[in-house]
């Protein structure tokens, strides 16, 4: 393994925690997963948004700085590998689009003074979906406060996760996750297994599924004839 510290990102219901915990359960590694369950202002925002944007955030990351201090503090003897699903920053990309002008520059002062005691993943896996399959998503896991999530809400937030993947100095692995299943289709899994067996420089680096998923077909029809007959009437 490459890497030591690994962070899944994306939009809501792009699919970050479960492929975390994929990731957790094949490396053994420390598994450190937001608690947006225990944010008590979540139902509240997302039936009144204006009033309870500001609480939210702040409360958000109060939360994440705590859990990632900890992480810091606490090097596992066990594990040489941890995974989140969320980068501290996604605090300040949220609230950029939650809060007013005035609420977010000093949301972004505060940010600014405890993000210098964290430290940075050695990889980031963005997982990138259209708003269509976001949706799709959100209804399949039927948390009932986030069933009314505007459409134009999820998009304000996929463009600012874009212009921070843009400029930000983590290596990022751009996944396109349209058709993305990892829990029921293992050479999706597998796609980012090989991916993290490679060193990457700063930048965007990007993955299509879809592809890899024909790529490694190709590749297991030609080492594996006889056990694959259903590829032999594809191809």
């Amino acid at each position: 393994m490459n890497y030591e510290f690994i962070t899944i990102e994306g939009n809501i219901g792009a699919g970050k925690t479960t492929l975390a915990s994929m990731l957790n359960n094949h490396f053994n590694s420390r598994l450190v997963l937001e608690e947006f369950a225990d944010n008590p202002f979540l139902p509240k925002f997302y039936a009144n948004q204006q009033q309870y944007a500001f609480p939210l955030e702040l409360f958000f990351m109060a939360e994440r700085y705590k859990q990632l201090q900890e992480l810091l503090l606490q090097k596992s003897m066990f594990h040489e590998l941890t995974i989140t699903d969320y980068l501290f920053t996604k605090s300040l990309l949220f609230a950029k689009v939650t809060l007013s002008e005035d609420e977010y520059k000093l949301y972004q002062r505060l940010f600014d003074i405890i993000q210098q005691n964290l430290i940075l993943p050695d990889i980031l896996i963005y997982l990138h979906a259209p708003v269509v399959k976001l949706q799709e998503n959100i209804k399949k896991r039927r948390r009932t406060y986030e069933q009314n999530i505007p459409d134009e809400y999820l998009q304000k937030i996929q463009d600012i996760y874009l212009q921070f993947l843009k400029q930000t100095t983590i290596p990022v692995l751009f996944v396109d996750a349209s058709n993305a299943d990892f829990l029921q289709n293992q050479n999706h899994f597998h796609i980012i297994l090989d991916a993290l067996e490679k060193k990457y420089s700063t930048g965007m680096h990007h993955i299509q599924l879809i592809w890899y998923s024909l790529m490694w077909l190709f590749y297991a029809y030609h080492n594996h004839k006889k056990s694959m007959p259903f590829v032999n009437l594809l191809l």
